[in-house]
């Protein structure tokens, strides 16, 4: 499996777990992790946008057919092997990750939240942190 950082601060510690846990899924082949461009910081809350591309393995498949119905032929077909609906049941069964928040057949979106208050301090910070997960070479939702 390859993994691309490229376009990724490194900002999101849910992000950097779902990394973490997709590279030990066998049926993904590569990974790109880009941040989305609505990440923002203010005084009370950090909000964090990251988004990642998973490109399934493939395998083939030989299918018979004829050709102009006479001649015999056997096409080699690429399947996929694994789906977004598969890859969301495998991530929901894992201890913290879990379901995600929104799910489509093109994408998988996590809304984590957590709060932080450092030490010798009154007043904390909340982190929010969105991450959506899509398929590369998917057809495009309308």
């Amino acid at each position: 499996m390859t993994t691309d950082t490229a376009n990724w601060s490194g900002e999101g510690e849910f992000t950097q777990k779902l990394i973490d846990q997709l590279q030990h899924v066998a049926e993904i082949q590569s990974l790109r992790i880009e941040d989305a461009p609505a990440s923002r910081s203010e005084a009370d809350y950090n909000f964090i946008s990251n988004e990642i591309f998973v490109e399934f393995a493939t395998t083939v498949r030989h299918e018979a057919s004829r050709k102009w119905g006479v001649i015999p032929v056997t096409r080699d077909v690429p399947v996929k092997t694994m789906s977004m609906s598969a890859l969301e049941t495998s991530l929901t069964a894992l201890d913290g990750i879990g379901a995600p928040d929104y799910s489509d057949e093109g994408m998988l979106q996590y809304l984590h939240t957590e709060r932080v208050i450092p030490p010798y301090q009154t007043k904390g910070y909340k982190i929010v942190e969105l991450v959506r997960i899509y398929e590369v070479g998917a057809t495009p939702r309308r």
